[in-house]
């Protein structure tokens, strides 16, 4: 998403065309906003820019978050920082990074900038991460380096940088010719680990080519497929198809105009979170908080395409849209649970991509969750 989106918010001070139309109404049933912090432009830490956060994951372990940037080279080597992020019932506190962590590609080298690509090593475009139990590994995915012939990418490194293995993924997700397969930028925004460690989901952000055209203004377009795998063997457990909204707003100058799915989250066995963003150029970034049963909706894994008449999509309850919170809306792509409230309150905590662009902010978003009937009773993270 990141050159789109800033060609397209650079235009943006131009003169804008007529009156826009009328917004939707913005609903947050199930959300209570605690507060929202931003980073200066071009923070520096450890001797890197701290921007294009695409993911955060909260440790109870190491009472730490993890926030995976996707830079690919372009200002510092990949990475993941360490910060400490505080709250109480109503403030959230400028996140505090503690340190600065190098993933390393399977040789034991650090990841090739752009710059000077190498040969058998892919330039990661890192957009989720996940602590895995114990509190010293943790999971990140790629979208993959298709100019490069590189497909998305599943990996598990230790906190220092080791390279402790890479997870196969679905034939499916990886590129293919002609009008199969992922579109290039728009594959592994979404992951989400079982409370037991054992399984992930990935979600696509944009349908397969396959699958149908992307959400316009005027059209949902085709289901994003999220697969749930075992992460010892990679095997496909389940896969559902999963119907994002249409383009909440349409563009008021030339550029993209998408929504798609930019993460989730496990809430309980069953139930998974899902954010939809969006982007209108001209108009700005939106964001959508919905929740599904896994257990609900058709199994696609054995689906080459998905037609309207050979499955069902998981059912959707609507959380909560964020412009409801009455703040402004950055490129969010990231979402964690936090430590509860001192009075157990369950928090949701939310990043944005700043796309290393001025016109963009890293934002930071703190909010009590209030489980909609027919949860599974409680969230994840605890007090350390």
């Amino acid at each position: 998403m990141r050159a789109w989106a800033s060609l397209a918010l650079l235009l943006s001070g131009c003169t804008l065309p007529l009156t826009p139309p009328a917004p939707q109404p913005a609903q947050a049933p199930w959300l209570r906003l605690i507060g929202s912090a931003e980073l200066p432009a071009a923070t520096e830490f450890g001797g890197s820019t701290v921007g294009g956060l695409s993911g955060i994951d909260y440790s109870p372990e190491q009472d730490e978050y993890l926030l995976i940037s996707d830079d690919r080279g372009n200002d510092g080597p990949a990475r993941v920082y360490s910060a400490r992020i505080r709250y109480d019932a109503g403030q959230l506190q400028t996140p505090q990074f503690t340190a600065v962590h190098h993933p390393r590609h399977a040789s034991g080298e650090p990841f090739a900038p752009w710059w000077r690509p190498e040969a058998g090593m892919d330039r990661p475009d890192a957009e989720a991460v996940r602590w895995l139990p114990g509190g010293t590994q943790y999971l990140w995915s790629s979208e993959g380096d298709f100019s490069r012939d590189f497909g998305p990418q599943l990996r598990v490194n230790a906190l220092q940088g080791d390279f402790i293995r890479a997870i196969a993924l679905p034939t499916g997700m990886q590129p293919q010719k002609g009008e199969h397969g992922p579109r290039g930028n728009g594959t592994l925004e979404g992951l989400a680990l079982t409370p037991n460690g054992c399984c992930a989901w990935l979600a696509m952000e944009l349908p397969l080519k396959q699958d149908g055209e992307q959400a316009t203004p005027d059209d949902a377009g085709a289901p994003v497929r999220m697969t749930q795998i075992e992460l010892a063997s990679g095997r496909v457990l389940r896969q559902i198809a999963y119907q994002p909204e249409p383009v909440p707003y349409r563009r008021m100058l030339p550029g993209p105009q998408l929504n798609g799915v930019s993460e989730i989250l496990m809430e309980g066995r069953h139930h998974l979170l899902v954010l939809e963003r969006s982007y209108s150029a001209g108009r700005g970034f939106g964001a959508r908080l919905y929740r599904i049963d896994t257990r609900t909706g058709s199994d696609t894994q054995a689906l080459d395409a998905l037609t309207p008449a050979n499955h069902q999509t998981a059912p959707k309850q609507l959380i909560g849209d964020l412009a409801a919170l009455g703040i402004r809306l950055d490129n969010i792509e990231g979402m964690s649970w936090g430590p509860r409230l001192p009075d157990g309150g369950c928090v949701l905590l939310f990043v944005a991509d700043d796309n290393f662009n001025p016109a963009e902010i890293t934002q930071f978003i703190a909010a009590r969750y209030l489980e909609p009937p027919g949860g599974e009773g409680r969230c994840p993270a605890s007090a350390p």
